[in-house]
């Protein structure tokens, strides 16, 4: 059995297998047809943080594969009124077949997999976000055709940025990441890795020259509204727009795991010009996770 709960514990070889499965079944899915690859299956899908587009994507996901999904919130379980996590993943996991959570600490979706009797998916955490970076990878060879292109990130160093740093040590493409100062990655979280392929600074001009593809994500995640102002100052300089944009290859793309607030990390005449996908990136949401999710059955059956 194997859980999903960063990129680091994936090869590059497995990491292109759940891919590679993904544009299989979304190829299917455009063709009407809907494969029950898992028929009768249960998703436990539990979020402490509100989400979107993981819900909708692995909802909808979950049912076209022929299974269910049970929407459980913290105020829904005990695990919102205090019971240990253990308790809760001892549980659950005897009455679904696999567990979707979306919360704030990594280490609390560990402890639940260490107890768990099923595939755990993370979902999203303040430390990573891997599920997105399957779609965005996803994207990437839709619309480039280039399994290494040369990947500017321009930014907060956030759970975001941690994960392109991983996919980056794992695949080998070429990663520049561009930080104000004081917003850098945390070095901790991807020791053990690669990262002779990752380029870190805080110049984003520097970062985007000739790049294939140029990704940023909000600087104000939930949980940081307290320092909305303070980091809309610190952020001056990396909002991308045209004259960012334009520092990149000419076919370039642009992608954002959403939601985008325009004015602020991305302009109006990006997120919705010719080089942006982000539309795309997000339905690839969908099909990404199902591709993981039967891959991680596969796995579980085996």
């Amino acid at each position: 059995m194997r859980h999903f709960l960063t990129l680091k514990e994936f090869s590059k070889e497995e990491i292109l297998e759940i891919i590679n499965l993904a544009i299989k079944i979304k190829a299917e899915t455009k063709q009407g047809e809907l494969k029950p690859y898992l028929k009768n299956k249960t998703l436990g899908m539990i979020f402490e943080k509100s989400s979107t587009r993981t819900r909708v994507s692995f909802e909808v996901g979950i049912y076209q594969l022929g299974g269910v999904g049970l929407f459980l919130s913290n105020k829904d379980i005990q695990l919102g009124r205090g019971e240990p996590v253990s308790d809760t993943a001892r549980v659950i996991s005897r009455m679904v077949d696999m567990v979707m959570i979306r919360t704030f600490s990594q280490s609390m979706i560990e402890e639940f997999a260490k107890y768990s009797k099923v595939p755990v998916i993370n979902g999203l955490t303040d430390e990573f976000h891997p599920i997105q970076l399957l779609a965005d990878y996803m994207t990437m060879i839709e619309h480039k055709k280039d399994k290494n292109p040369i990947v500017a990130y321009v930014g907060d160093g956030n759970n975001m940025t941690h994960s392109w740093a991983i996919l980056a040590s794992k695949l080998g493409f070429e990663l520049r990441v561009a930080t104000p100062n004081g917003y850098e990655i945390d070095s901790e979280l991807l020791k053990n890795l690669d990262l002779s392929n990752i380029k870190i600074s805080n110049n984003p001009k520097e970062a985007v020259a000739n790049a294939d593809v140029v990704t940023t994500d909000t600087w104000i995640s939930m949980g940081q509204e307290d320092e909305k102002e303070k980091r809309i100052k610190d952020f001056e300089g990396f909002i991308v727009d045209n004259s960012l944009m334009n520092l990149a290859k000419k076919d370039a793309i642009f992608l954002h795991c959403l939601p985008a607030y325009r004015g602020k990390e991305v302009s109006e005449e990006i997120i919705e010009g010719a080089k942006s996908v982000v539309f795309d990136e997000a339905e690839n949401r969908l099909h990404a996770q199902k591709g993981l999710m039967v891959w991680l059955d596969s796995k579980r059956n085996n």
